[in-house]
């Protein structure tokens, strides 16, 4: 999960899910101590879905060279891989206003799938938010590594749930359409003292991500495990002030191990619970999954999604059995 969620339940509260997965499964951890730095500042008024420079708290909209990108994606940061066949979740509980627990799990599927955005091949990433065992968003997002290092996300296409059936993808982007912009998800060398970065603009819609170093060198336990040098960044949407700031741990080899809030509405943390490779089967009824899903937007978001080829199988997987 590496965007501001657009999870708006209940007050919750951090609790780690059992987990049963027919997969196999490691987990690494690396050593190291940290730095700290003060928090991103809030997002003041944000931006307008209108303007397309965004909020002036995030700094300038990085500029996207498809020359500084591999003609086949491969995302290799330390805090934030993307490779093909890994599957990780992250789990948490929802309370309602009777106090009622709900379990909340965040699934993310890296492909072998790949499509070219805003004239860079990108990978296809497969994300499925489940509330008590109920579907209620599915999602395709395109990340990939410039040359240099850092990781850019170039699109999403949410499809919101409800009841089982698909009620829309209303905060569907892709760079270059309808003044959407890629933006900068991973530095290449996260450090303290650099300054705030845009993670993604898509005015017509409303969405804008940024994102500060906040913390390097920690060390972060979680269901999974414990891990050294993780990375703590600081991140927010000027457009939702009320949503606060999330705080995001990376494992070095791993990415996401913890999300948690600083202030707004929805403190929510989520822990990593269970990652690594899957088994051939599972993950070619995934593939499949991501594809269906891909063609539906089509119809679903083609205002968007006409401006792009359908997603192809480029990349090899490594499964774990």
């Amino acid at each position: 999960m590496s965007r501001q969620r657009r999870i708006r339940l209940a007050w919750v509260t951090a609790i780690a899910l059992p987990l049963v997965v027919a997969a196999s499964y490691g987990v690494a951890t690396a050593a190291g101590h940290g730095n700290g730095a003060k928090p991103a500042p809030p997002g003041g008024g944000g931006s307008s879905s209108g303007n397309p420079n965004g909020s002036s708290n995030c700094g300038p909209i990085p500029v996207l060279d498809p020359q500084s990108f591999p003609g086949s994606p491969a995302v290799t940061s330390t805090f934030n891989p993307l490779v093909p066949g890994t599957q990780t979740f992250l789990d948490g509980v929802v309370i309602d206003k009777s106090g009622v627990k709900h379990p909340h799990r965040i699934t993310d599927t890296i492909t072998d799938l790949t499509k070219v955005i805003d004239g860079v091949r990108t990978i296809l990433i497969y994300e499925q938010d489940t509330q008590d065992s109920q579907l209620q968003e599915s999602e395709l997002w395109f990340g990939a590594q410039d040359n240099s290092g850092q990781v850019w996300l170039f699109g999403e296409y949410p499809e919101e749930y409800s009841n089982g059936q698909v009620t829309g993808a209303p905060a569907t982007w892709l760079s270059s359409v309808a003044g959407a912009h890629a933006g900068i998800i991973m530095l290449a060398n996260p450090q303290t003292g650099t300054p705030t970065y845009r993670q993604g603009i898509a005015p017509t819609v409303g969405f804008e991500d940024c994102a500060t170093v906040f913390q390097t060198g920690q060390h972060a336990c979680v269901t999974a495990g414990c891990y050294d040098n993780v990375l703590v960044t600081d991140e927010f949407a000027p457009n939702d002030p009320k949503g606060g700031h999330q705080r995001k741990f990376y494992a070095p080899g791993i990415g996401t191990i913890q999300v948690g809030a600083a202030g707004g509405v929805d403190p929510e943390t989520l822990q990593l619970t269970k990652t690594g490779k899957l088994c051939a089967a599972p993950f070619v009824q995934i593939r499949q999954q991501a594809q269906a899903q891909d063609q539906r937007a089509y119809t679903v978001a083609k205002n968007v999604w006409t401006r792009s080829q359908p997603v192809s199988q480029t990349l090899t997987a490594q499964f774990g059995c």
